[in-house]
């Protein structure tokens, strides 16, 4: 199915319809973000209690990064 068609039945059906679809991409949306976050905070532990965490002030983050992207 292509985008438009994907559209195009998404016009075709009620408001109501559209409401609940949208409300429900939203909730789905959310609840991926809040999986990512979940999972980027265990590499983060993982991290911190193997050691292998970077850990500073902003500055010393900033420094670092701006570093890294003149490499």
């Amino acid at each position: 199915m292509t985008f438009q068609e994907i559209i195009d039945s998404i016009e075709a059906l009620t408001v109501e319809e559209q409401e609940r679809l949208f409300e429900l991409i939203r909730k789905r949306r959310i609840e991926n973000r809040r999986s990512e976050i979940a999972a980027n905070a265990q590499e983060v532990f993982k991290a911190v209690e193997a050691g292998t965490a970077i850990q500073g002030s902003f500055e010393d983050l900033r420094s670092y990064l701006l570093v890294e992207d003149e490499e």
